[in-house]
Order: C-alpha cells, then structure tokens, then sequence
C-alpha cells in the first residue's frame, strides 16, 4: 500500500520529507518513511482518500484536494470528529465518492515530524446508506493487512454515533478543564455532568431514529478507558483551546443542541457545555 500524506502544515511535512514521520507512545516508538507534501498536485491521484483535518476546514480541505487527488473513482472517508463532514464532502466530490467512517485511534501532535499515540482500537468504513459493499469490504481488507485494524460496517452511520457520543461525553470537559479522560472519571462530579451530556445525545440519537441501547451508548467510553483505549489522552478539542485555534464545538455538542432543538429534545448540559467553550475561545479568536 502506497500512502502520502497531504498537509498544510509546511514545517510538519518538511521534517517528514527530510527526517520522517516520528512516532511515539502506543505501538513502540518508530519512525516511518513516507512521501509528504503540501502540494495536493504532488500528492497524485489516490485509490482512497482519508479526510482528517478539523470539521471547519473540511470543505476548503477537500475542494483543495479535488481536481488534482480525486479521480472518477476516488473514494473519500471522514475520520473527522463530529457530525456533517460527510455531508460537506459528498458536496464537493458527490455522494457517491464518499464512505462513512470512524477511528477511536487517538494522537497528538507534540512538533514537526513528531506525533505522540495514545491507543490502538479497531476502525470502521461503510456504505452511508448501510448494506456492505465490495469497495468497503475491500477497504477494510487492506487497512488490516497494512497494520490498521479496520472493520467492514453494514450500519455505520450507528457506529459513528457511537463514536460521537463518547466525543460528546470527553470532548468539551476536556477542554475546560484541561484533563484527560482518566481525570475526568476520577472527579464524580465531573462524570456525572459528562454522562448527562451523553445521555441527552443519545436521546437525540433516538429521536433521529438511530436505535442504541444504553449499553451501546457507553460502549466507545468503556473502550476509551479499558485496555489499549486512550483515556490518557486529552481531547483534541482541548488541544485546539491550548493552541488556540478554532475547536469542533458545533459539530459536536453544538451539532447535538441544534438537532435536538429540531427534534424537540432538550439538552442544557450540551449547550452549557458547548457556551463554556465559546466563552475560552473568545479569548483568542
């Protein structure tokens, strides 16, 4: 499998090009050797195309990207945060060229070249109109065999919700606090408020007619936490208040707020929630 990473970053993809991509933390430390570029012209035309930037850039990201790395055939996966990426990318290259997908892999970028990984849990592509396909099927294959354990999902649209709701239940306390998520969990009055955040989602998730049990709605938080999870992670949303950038607050507990505001399901903690981050960011932005 042939990968180049495409990045806006100039001092990033210049320490790669020069020195590799330097990893640390789960999985041992290494360094891998591997194309990079900020020129979506050198990147060339892909098979598959994995949109990873922040919610905010994803459309800009993408019609960057378009003409020079999507062919008739490309197929493009959001393994963003939040709600509405897809949505964005069947906009730019049309509906038909986009997958659904999560990964609960968590990382940070600590410098240049440098990028810190906090777990290895399984990832998910699929049809956004459910049903397994032979390109997902495929995708999924190869994602495996190169050391990604990716799973094939007939529902993924359920199974993104599962990963929004643990984002829902870490993202935003996270980043007012500036824990992870093992300090969350370790202050009881923190969990409760994080938990009712989830709670409320889930609601919403049900109203919107996505069927998850109680258990399921805790499942992505259990994994968090238990053994390869990434619960000494910090939420990228608190990365992005620490480096005071734009955050995903309205694709995540703002996306939840505006849905259940259509759907008539009322969410306080949600839209506290998403208030305290907008207070942070004012500082900056």
């Amino acid at each position: 499998m042939n990968v180049t990473l495409l990045d806006v970053d100039a001092d990033h993809v210049a320490r790669i090009k020069d020195q590799g991509l330097r990893l640390v933390g789960v999985g041992g430390d290494r360094t891998i050797q591997l194309p990079a570029t900020v020129d979506p012209g050198a990147a060339g035309r892909a098979d598959v195309v994995l949109v990873q930037c922040k919610a905010p850039a994803t459309r800009a990201a993408v019609a960057a990207a378009k003409d020079a790395v999507f062919g008739p055939d490309t197929v493009a996966v959001s393994f963003q945060n939040g709600l509405g990426n897809e949505e964005i990318i069947a906009e730019v290259v049309g509906p038909e060229n986009v997958l659904g997908g999560l990964t609960a892999q968590g990382a940070t970028k600590e410098g240049p070249g440098l990028v810190r990984n906090f777990g290895d849990l399984p990832t998910y592509v699929g049809e956004l109109d459910g049903g397994l396909s032979k390109r997902a099927v495929a995708i999924a294959e190869a994602f495996t065999a190169a050391g990604l354990e990716t799973h094939a999902s007939a529902d993924i649209r359920r199974d993104m919700w599962k990963k929004l709701l643990a984002n829902v239940w870490l993202s935003c306390a996270s980043g007012a606090t500036n824990l992870n998520a093992r300090q969350i969990m370790a202050i009881p009055e923190l969990a409760e408020v994080c938990f009712g955040a989830l709670d409320e989602a889930a609601t919403v998730a049900r109203a919107a007619g996505i069927g998850l049990s109680e258990a399921e709605t805790r499942e992505t938080v259990a994994k968090i936490q238990g053994a390869g999870g990434t619960g000494d992670a910090k939420s990228s949303l608190c990365t992005d208040l620490l480096n005071q950038r734009p955050s995903e607050v309205d694709h995540i507990n703002g996306a939840i707020v505006r849905m259940g505001r259509e759907l008539g399901v009322p969410t306080p903690i949600n839209a506290t929630m998403a208030a305290i981050v907008k207070g942070l960011q004012s500082h900056y932005l």
